[in-house]
């Protein structure tokens, strides 16, 4: 009696530690579509367990997303943007919050990303604008930011990020197993069996057709793919776009948003023109498949080109494998990324690398990300 009473008060205690070494943590990710604010709330221990749950997205204002444009494209008054910024990713955990009656403010940890305007990794520079500092004293909770720079600074493509993340999801799913996201350009992780794992951008994603649909129709996107279905490949502007230096580079690898242009495809009507680079978008991926070590047998779609039905269906007239959303899975595509950089800042708190040989190409596994403690930091903002 006593032996057994003794072993369930150890199991309830063994229960309880690993409860408090799990972190209440919130990932924010404001990704190259440019689209809004994705927040997402878990707890976990930045190793193999993690509890998920809630999440939103909450769209850019007209006016930060022109500025967001622009800044792109030209010198900016930054610091101005960076505050601008910060406060709707304030903005953005107040509802996320709102929506998590039973947490409250009880937050360890936030992960935040920062919003890419530079990354150019073959001159070591990366530059992710979001102020951490100004985060932490505004929320009243320990940031973690500038998760990149650390692996670009020591020889890595700074890119992609999410892998890690990736693997603790899929740990019981079949292997070899690709994840695709196509935000504003285009990343798979490949898992192998044990443990193997390669990640590399793939090249645009959903950055040429936005531009694209901008240009000509003042659109933020094709939405659903609706007129690219309407429009007709056109397969010489197609071969041109994957003529591209970047596509026989060996992987790790990681492009710019910019790094391709839409003057192949401005001779094109609208509905031939989008239609064209979704098919070099898919194209783009096919090939990446001549550098993972053994096809997979499923593709599991995140990010928001998932909705995009002309995208979905060239990836699978061209890859030759089952394509699928990650909600497939159980998975929610609108969060993933907001989730890892959540997980990814209990990694960078424990100071466990971020990134791999195998994800970024950097040397030897490597931690990032700069911390800001809340308790530390001055009103200086008031």
């Amino acid at each position: 009696g006593k032996k057994l009473v003794l072993g369930i008060l150890s199991w309830k205690l063994t229960i309880k530690q690993r409860q408090t070494m799990l972190k209440k943590v919130i990932g924010l990710m404001s990704g190259t579509s440019m689209d809004g604010i994705d927040a997402a709330y878990l707890k976990t221990d930045g190793k193999r367990k993690v509890e998920l749950g809630e999440s939103i997205t909450l769209p850019f204002n007209q006016n930060l997303r022109q500025k967001l444009t622009k800044v792109l494209s030209s010198n900016f008054e930054l610091k101005a943007l960076e505050r601008q910024l910060t406060e709707a990713h304030v903005d953005a955990i107040t509802h996320l919050k709102n929506k998590m009656i039973t947490v409250g403010d009880d937050i360890d940890l936030i992960g935040f990303h920062g919003h890419t305007i530079l990354h150019d990794p073959n001159n070591k520079r990366t530059l992710q604008i979001g102020d951490g500092k100004l985060l932490a004293e505004l929320i009243g909770v320990d940031v973690i930011c500038d998760f990149r720079s650390n692996d670009v600074l020591h020889g890595g493509q700074g890119a992609p990020f999410a892998p890690l993340y990736h693997k603790v999801l899929s740990a019981n799913l079949e292997k070899p197993l690709t994840i695709l996201n196509l935000g504003g350009v285009a990343n798979i992780t490949w898992l192998g069996d044990s443990g193997k794992i390669l990640a590399f951008d793939t090249g645009p994603g959903n950055a040429l057709i936005d531009d694209f649909m901008s240009l000509r129709l003042g659109k933020k996107m094709d939405f659903g793919g609706n007129l690219a279905m309407s429009g007709k490949v056109d397969k010489k502007i197609l071969e041109i776009y994957l003529e591209h230096p970047y596509f026989s580079k060996s992987a790790p690898k990681s492009l710019d948003r910019n790094q391709f242009e839409l003057s192949p495809v401005s001779k094109l009507s609208d509905a031939d023109g989008v239609a064209t680079l979704s098919a070099f978008t898919a194209e783009a991926v096919a090939n990446s498949f001549k550098l993972v070590p053994k096809k997979p047998k499923i593709l599991l779609v995140t990010g928001g080109g998932r909705h995009n039905l002309a995208l979905m269906r060239e990836l699978k007239n061209r890859l030759g494998v089952e394509v699928q959303p990650v909600e497939n899975v159980g998975w929610k595509g609108d969060a993933l990324e907001a989730q890892a950089f959540g997980y990814l800042a209990v990694r960078s708190l424990l100071g466990l690398s971020l990134s791999l040989p195998s994800t970024t190409g950097v040397d030897l596994p490597l931690s990032g990300g700069v911390l800001f403690r809340a308790s530390s930091i001055k009103n200086d903002y008031k």
